[in-house]
């Protein structure tokens, strides 16, 4: 008995045009570009479209327990005003019964006869009125027990989270072909990068001769300063895939690869980081490498082979 023959997948994808043997690099990418186009304005236009949500980091973690603790200290005192309330009018109904009671022990004898079972009364209602406190009262313990039980939970949770004393953000800057990385340059304002400051450090970094410049779709590189940076160098920007980073897989290992480096090492200020940043990029680029189309030869060896290769002028 055969297996079922497997669906026909008809679902299209920009990176599909890499698998076409008869386009060069140049033109699979100017069509890579061009469906990649299309389908961001396809999912401008469908506002439906489920999103794959994108994990939390430790930072947006951290800010959401932070709410969460405030919201939680705000209903404390909310209640707590309640609270107060609640107490207030207790010591005004406990005054008004011992001023009923100094009044009934001033009545005359047979006054005090005659309201006897009003008496009764009175006392088993205040009776039922001081089960009440009390269960009030244990009921406010059990609260507070519970709000201290989830606030230490909130507290440990945030105290698990990676403590951050600096925030430092690297720019990675590599040659698809040669493996050769121009530079890794060093961004102190951590989070707060802007698309002014990558441009001012791509200037000097990117070589006169690139076509294609290939990034992810953070919001530095999608600025009107940078794709007018781009325009003027006359350099086609392609952005990755969306929640795909292994689309720009050179660039991921070799991230993966400058972490692994800098793991073991420590340094106490960001000079003290970019000169080991200048070690690596030494070392990296001076490396043999097996991922290339000649094994064995380091990046600026066959970026400078290949170099020989072309034609002058």
């Amino acid at each position: 008995m055969q297996p079922p023959k497997a669906e026909t997948d008809d679902r299209t994808w920009p990176g599909q045009v890499f698998e076409d043997p008869e386009l060069d690099y140049t033109e699979a990418m100017l069509e890579y570009v061009a469906a990649s186009q299309e389908r961001d304005e396809q999912r401008a236009n469908s506002p439906d479209d489920a999103q794959t949500p994108v994990p939390e980091t430790p930072k947006a973690e951290k800010k959401a327990l932070k709410r969460e603790e405030e919201q939680l200290r705000d209903e404390r005192r909310s209640v707590r005003e309640q609270r107060k309330i609640e107490d207030e009018a207790w010591k005004e109904t406990r005054a008004a019964r011992k001023e009923e009671q100094e009044a009934f022990k001033e009545l005359p004898k047979e006054e005090r006869r005659q309201q006897k079972a009003a008496k009764e009364a009175a006392d088993e209602y205040w009776r039922k009125m001081h089960e009440q406190r009390r269960a009030k009262q244990q009921q406010r313990k059990e609260e507070d027990r519970g709000w201290r039980e989830t606030r230490n939970s909130l507290r440990e949770q945030m105290s698990r989270l990676p403590v951050v004393m600096a925030w430092v953000a690297i720019l990675v800057v590599i040659d698809n072909c040669t493996r050769q990385c121009f530079g890794l340059p060093l961004f102190v304002v951590g989070p707060h990068v802007t698309s002014e400051m990558i441009v001012e450090a791509l200037e000097s970094l990117l070589p006169p001769e690139l076509q294609f410049l290939i990034s992810d779709r953070g919001i530095h590189f999608k600025a009107g300063v940078f794709k007018n940076f781009l325009l003027s160098k006359e350099v086609i920007h392609v952005l990755i895939s969306r929640q795909r980073p292994e689309t720009n897989g050179i660039a991921e290992r070799f991230v993966r690869t400058l972490k692994d480096w800098l793991e073991d090492k420590t340094w106490s200020s960001d000079e003290e980081l970019a000169a080991l940043l200048e070690q690596f990029l030494k070392e990296y680029n001076d490396r043999p490498h097996q991922g290339l189309d000649m094994p064995g030869l380091s990046p600026n060896e066959y970026a400078r082979r290949l170099k020989l290769r072309q034609p002058d002028g």
